[in-house]
This record gives C-alpha cells, structure tokens and sequence, in this order.
C-alpha cells in the first residue's frame, strides 16, 4: 500500500479536486495550503509573504542584489528549503496527499510513494476554470492566458528548484488526462494503484 501519494497538475486540470477525491477514500490528510501555512510558521514570516513567493522563481542576481547580500540566499530559496522540510516530515507520518509543490521531486527517495500527474487539453481546462466562481465573468480568451502564465510559471519553478521538467513522464509513476478521464475515475484509478 502506498501511503504518500503526491499530485503535480495543470492549472485547471482538476488535480487539487481529485487529491481530495483520493484524500478522502483513502482517509488520509489532503496538504495543499497547510504546507504553506506549516512553512510560514517554521520561517517565521507571514502567510501573506509565502503566498506571494509560491511558485515563484528568484529573480536573478542584478543591481538591485547588494554585494554584501550576494552570499545570502533570497527569501524565495529559504522559503523552498523549509517547505521541502515540512513536506519531508509530512510524509514520514505518512497517509498523506500531497497537491503540487514538487513533491514528487522532494520525496523521490521515500519509500511507499505514488506520484501522479494530471493534465488536461486547454480547452477542458477553460472550461473548469469558468465553473469557478472567481473566474465567472472571465472571458475564455482570459482564462487561456491565466492557465498558460500559471503552466509556465510551474514549469519554471520546477526546473529552478529541482531540475527536472515539469509534466515529464519519467518524473511520474502515472500520468493521466482529466480531459478524456473524468475527475471520478482519475481518483478511482489513483485509489487503486495506491492499494
């Protein structure tokens, strides 16, 4: 049995709604915005300063980067390292689901892991996103561009921290298309490989 699953996505694939799907079956604890919470908390900075750094790569080393601060690493990498610890001591109490933050990356020398990836074609994608509330009144040309800068922002991120390529396959146990797979079954299938 599997006992950390952990979940990589598109932007509008459905992957935070079938981490709870699987989260829920299998009775374990969905993570997603606790890690954010649990990596505030450790950094001793404030929720709002990790949001804003999540899933964002550092900006290079410029002008604005004085010489006295060029051995200090940016708040984005320290928040990154501490989320990676969280993450670590999640997964050693195990049962858990785990939504996006590279884990699969982090925990690839875990035992009892399943890492999934879910994807979907942009079209299914822009339709999710306008069932949202928030994305309601947003036009379908807006929510191509909205899905595309998060994908690329992702991807970025995933190359930055862990150097592998966000989406691969080989960086994946199963990956699997919400656009042709419905949400329902994804998870049914996650379940079952977990077991």
């Amino acid at each position: 049995m599997k006992s950390i699953i952990t979940i990589s996505r598109e932007y509008g694939a459905g992957g935070s709604t079938i981490g709870h799907m699987v989260a829920d079956r299998l009775g374990y604890e969905y993570l997603d915005k606790a890690i954010i919470l649990g990596t505030a908390s450790e950094a001793q900075v404030s929720v709002d300063s990790v949001l804003k750094l999540d899933e964002v790569v550092p900006m290079n080393f410029g002008f604005a980067q004085s010489l006295f601060d060029f051995y200090n690493k940016p708040l984005n990498e320290k928040l990154f390292a501490v989320q990676a610890d969280v993450i670590k001591r999640f997964a050693e109490k195990g049962k858990c689901v785990i939504v996006g933050r590279n884990a699969n990356s982090i925990l690839r020398e875990f035992d009892n892991t399943l890492h999934i990836f879910i994807c979907g074609s942009l079209k299914s994608r822009i339709r999710r996103m306008s069932e949202k509330e928030m994305y309601a009144d947003t036009s379908e040309n807006k929510l191509k561009d909205i899905i595309e800068a998060v994908d690329r922002q992702r991807k970025k991120y995933c190359d930055y921290y862990t150097h592998t390529e966000f989406g691969a396959a080989k960086n994946y146990d199963i990956c699997l298309d919400s656009s042709r797979i419905d949400e329902e079954t994804c998870a049914e299938i996650i379940c079952r490989l977990a077991n």
